[in-house]
């Protein structure tokens, strides 16, 4: 009887309990070359994002995310959740034959570790600067084209492995956006992870499906794939809630760099201080929304920095997944504050593109050279503060993210010699570098 009661009693204890989170679903939504004045939502006096406007207001805008300057290493980053000079994706042509950038095999892949843990693993669109396949990095299925650029009207793509040819020219976005939408469909049981990095608005910049029949040639259609952007994304949305699935999926959009040099756009009249490929403010700061009706709080601007690399461990998070241990990632959860709480912000973001790179606080950056910038008035100005000007607010700066640097030691791992050539550098050029950091570090002191 006293075996029957505590066994009654257990039960009951579990079933106060509450119940473990369910694995969300999760949906990361990439695009192609789109800073901050890509979209309304984050202020651009030209650009109009109604549809992504609307998912940043259902969840949290995060205002100082940062990838890396260019498409192939801020792709690394993100799959990899590790920085630049581990993996050697340093630079797009990284992944060349005889180049140091990332192999799936030398790697733990976030796809690779949300398949572990259940779940259905999907990418669709724009791989190539990632090296290897889909499948070789996680992803179960798979829908992209055989480029690294911009993939619009054409007669072919790639699904699973296979060249499917088309009888016409098609327009590749909304094949990709058709593989995403039955994706969705045919996992909505189960927990599925959908990669999608979008061609848009990567250029050439050519006509949409919804551009005026009779616009001249050569006419500018930034504007309208901008707006077809935008279009997929509602439309997205639209079928995860028809399926009655949106409080069940995380969906996050995101640009993989700043915007390409052609378009820039103004926020509130001001240009921002750089543009895509730059190791300036422009290059690496992001758009990054995260929507999750019943959890992230909605019509939130978070402050906190962000780096690409977090997705790893956020997802991982979310996913009640473990990383494998004795393995080095960079990433940094930020699951607390999807959930609107306070998390353990990071301290400083880092960025790198091939034998460049800056630590990036909350107030100010430093670079590879030891340059210290005042970044009280970014992403519009970028002010250099020389070591005889200091105040103790920037000397104790330099101070710390000169020890930041001189900890992470970049120059000794897979990067270039700055001569745009991908490679590891020459034992000189390591040694140099080396030694700038040591005299940085002393005159820091």
């Amino acid at each position: 009887m006293k075996t029957l009661l505590l066994s009654l009693l257990s039960t009951f204890a579990l079933l106060l309990q509450p119940a473990a989170a369910a694995q969300p679903n999760i949906i990361f939504i990439l695009a192609d070359d789109l800073g901050h004045d890509g979209l309304s939502c984050y202020g651009s006096d030209v650009r109009k994002t109604p549809n992504i406007d609307k998912l940043a207001a259902s969840g949290t805008r995060f205002d100082l995310c940062y990838s890396a300057p260019l498409c192939g290493p801020s792709r690394c980053v993100l799959m990899t959740g590790r920085y630049a000079f581990r993996t050697g994706g340093i630079g797009n042509g990284s992944w060349r034959a005889g180049g140091p950038g990332a192999k799936a095999a030398d790697e733990q892949p976030m796809a690779k570790l949300l398949k572990q843990a259940g779940y259905a693993t999907g990418e669709s669109g724009k791989w190539r600067q990632v090296g290897e396949t889909p499948k070789d990095w996680g992803f179960d299925e798979y829908c992209t084209d055989p480029v690294a650029g911009g993939w619009f009207w054409k007669t072919s793509y790639e699904k699973n492995g296979e060249t499917i040819n088309t009888p016409k020219e098609e327009y590749n976005p909304d094949i990709i956006q058709a593989f995403s939408l039955d994706f969705i469909n045919r996992h909505k049981e189960h927990p599925f992870f959908l990669y999608y990095p979008m061609h848009l608005v990567h250029g050439p910049i050519l006509r949409t499906p919804d551009s005026a029949a009779d616009a001249a040639k050569g006419a500018d259609f930034y504007n309208d794939n901008i707006a077809y952007m935008d279009k997929q994304v509602g439309a997205l949305v639209a079928e995860v809630e028809k399926l009655g699935l949106r409080e069940k999926t995380l969906i996050l959009f995101a640009g993989d760099n700043g915007t390409a040099l052609n378009y820039p756009s103004t926020i509130g009249g001001r240009m921002i201080n750089g543009k895509k490929a730059s190791m300036l403010e422009g290059g690496a700061r992001v758009p990054l929304i995260a929507s999750w009706p019943g959890v992230t709080p909605a019509g939130k601007v978070n402050k906190d920095l962000v780096n690409f690399t977090d997705m790893q461990a956020t997802f991982l998070e979310l996913a009640g997944a473990k990383a494998p241990e004795g393995f080095k990632f960079d990433s940094v959860s930020i699951a607390p504050q999807l959930r609107g709480e306070k998390g353990t912000p990071r301290e400083w973001a880092y960025v790198q593109l091939g034998a460049h790179w800056y630590v990036r606080s909350q107030g100010w950056k430093l670079n590879e050279s030891g340059e210290l910038f005042d970044m009280s008035d970014a992403p519009f100005v970028e002010k250099l503060v020389l070591p005889a000007a200091d105040t103790e607010a920037s000397k104790a700066a330099r101070t710390r993210l000169t020890a930041v640097l001189g900890e992470l030691n970049p120059a000794a791992g897979k990067t270039d010699g700055g001569d745009g050539k991908v490679g590891k550098p020459g034992k000189g050029k390591r040694k140099k570098r080396m030694q700038q950091l040591q005299q940085q570090q002393q005159q820091a002191k």
